[in-house]
């Protein structure tokens, strides 16, 4: 008996349902940018250690000459050894304040009115002695000069949750004033940041007035990294093991309290760390949001103004990569143009294994990931935060 015409005929019956089982859809825009897989970043260079726990870089730009910006880098354990370093644009140690009581983030803004001009300053979280530390920057040397007054923070609770962490500043446009936004180690699930008011006293000194209670909290780990983006009026911070929040800064916005959207909540294999803002005039750029994991930390680079009629729509991946850094908590960025060597802006990366941090050029990051990501634009010096 011939059977040959089985064969086909059985293949004929069964090719719609074998399609439909073999057949993949479509892969997304994000999911063809992911399964390319990330893209390894060379450091430019490498900054020379701290003594013992690299946590969080901030970058301040020079007001006249951008390659004599600096980076600033805390070293996160308990005095004596405690500590903030102050780098130049070779990673060579320009100035090391001694003796902090476990420093853990770290940032700058630009403009602190004062009664005989504006200053610039760099702002850090002293989390065993529950205040903020307060620097000024010498406008042309950059060293910086202990300015702290009365800025003890999180009054009134105790243990863990009065222990700040992450900080970001923020500057409204429309008067100038400068507020410092505080994470702490642990908190309640609604209110876990506190935002205080820069306030410069009759003494010299800058203190703190409190203005408002806010931010959501999953309770899964903790809340450090913070980033503002003032231009814009947004603050983000990462909740490890959640994701990212956004809320308005401005503590009088008539939403000040309501959560604006989330970001960055799946994919993630370690906890979501440093978030850094790449801003350019127009108002587009990049949120770049670390994940932290051993020998080489991953990026992954966001809108920075969401899609087009959903500002707070940051749910698209545009681009990830690596650069070898380990363990990665704190990261900072910058657009400005820092010399010739660093036209336009670098990434700061804390590097746990070497205790330093590496810095990378943009147009190095821009380039290397597919599709290459927009360089240039930036904001006028020392305002792109």
């Amino acid at each position: 008996m011939r059977t040959s015409w089985i064969v086909p005929m059985l293949l004929a019956l069964l090719a719609p349902s074998l399609v439909g089982c073999w057949s993949r859809p479509e892969p997304t825009a994000d999911q063809r940018q992911v399964s390319k897989g990330p893209r390894e970043i060379k450091a430019a260079f490498a900054t020379q250690p701290v003594g013992t726990d690299p946590d969080d870089p901030a970058i301040w730009v020079h007001p006249t000459d951008g390659a004599q910006s600096l980076i600033l880098g805390t070293d996160k354990t308990e005095a004596p050894a405690g500590g903030i370093y102050v780098f130049n644009l070779e990673g060579k140690i320009v100035q090391h304040i001694k003796g902090l009581n476990r420093p853990n983030n770290i940032d700058v803004e630009y403009g602190l009115e004062t009664p005989t001009g504006f200053i610039d300053i760099a702002v850090a979280t002293e989390r065993l002695n529950h205040r903020l530390l307060i620097y000024a920057f010498d406008p042309q040397s950059g060293e910086l000069k202990d300015i702290t007054g009365k800025t003890e923070v999180f009054q009134g609770q105790t243990g863990e949750a009065r222990e700040p962490m992450g900080i970001g500043l923020y500057k409204r446009p429309s008067d100038r004033k400068i507020f410092a936004i505080v994470g702490r180690k642990t908190g309640p699930a609604e209110g876990y940041l506190w935002q205080y008011e820069l306030v410069y006293n009759a003494q010299g000194k800058v203190d703190l007035k409190k203005v408002r209670e806010f931010g959501k909290y999953s309770q899964k780990k903790e809340i450090e990294s913070i980033s503002v983006d003032s231009m814009l009026g947004y603050v983000f911070y990462s909740d490890e093991g959640f994701g990212v929040h956004k809320y308005n800064a401005d503590p009088d916005h008539p939403e000040a309290k309501r959560e604006l959207g989330t970001l960055a909540t799946s994919g993630w294999k370690g906890d979501h760390e440093g978030i850094a803002l790449y801003a350019m005039d127009n108002g587009s750029g990049y949120l770049v949001v670390t994940d932290q994991l051993p020998g080489d930390s991953r990026f992954r680079v966001f809108k920075r103004e969401g899609e087009k009629g959903r500002p707070n729509d940051h749910k698209t991946l545009l681009a990830e990569f690596g650069g070898k850094s380990d363990e990665t908590d704190g990261i900072e960025v910058t657009s400005a143009g820092l010399g010739p060597r660093f036209p336009n802006g670098i990434l700061v990366a804390m590097n746990s294994k070497d205790k330093n941090f590496l810095v990378f050029r943009w147009e190095d990051i821009a380039e290397g990931v597919e599709p290459p990501l927009k360089v240039g634009a930036h904001q006028p010096i020392g305002e792109e935060n």
